[in-house]
């Protein structure tokens, strides 16, 4: 079935042009493959770029295969609002890093927090004892 679309998809693709066939296109053969694929993972690894990227990188040339055979610019407004849409959906919780945000443990976070702290003290400590110094010195 999916030659036989194929080949129906090469027959009338250039009569139809960019438009709302191709969105249906895209949705019917990319992101169909594209769901079936991420319901593969566990939810919790939506966000893993290692578990993800073969899936990702099978979407984005099979957008633009069918761009290529239906004669449309790639990439274009509709690929873009497409990937959007699919980032809303699959990528929304992750970061730009592919891992999810979380704080540090106590023992890398204290010291960040600890020693600004006792700088700023032991400096100015340091002012106080110098300016008290320098008041017998003239």
């Amino acid at each position: 079935t999916f030659k036989t679309s194929w080949n129906y998809l090469a027959q009338c693709s250039p009569a139809l042009g960019c438009g709302a066939h191709y969105e249906y296109v895209i949705e019917e053969f990319c992101l169909t493959k594209f769901r079936l694929d991420m319901q593969e993972l566990d939810q919790s690894q939506w966000c893993s770029w290692e578990d993800t990227v073969k899936f990702y990188e099978a979407l984005t040339n099979c957008t633009h295969l069918l761009a290529m055979n239906m004669s449309c610019y790639w990439p274009n407004q509709m690929v873009d609002a497409f990937f959007i849409q699919v980032h809303r959906h699959y990528f929304h919780d992750c970061s730009v890093s592919g891992r999810r945000l979380r704080d540090p443990p106590n023992r890398i976070l204290g010291p960040f927090i600890v020693v600004p702290i006792l700088v700023t003290f032991l400096m100015t400590a340091l002012v106080v004892w110098r300016s008290k110094r320098s008041e017998g010195i003239v």
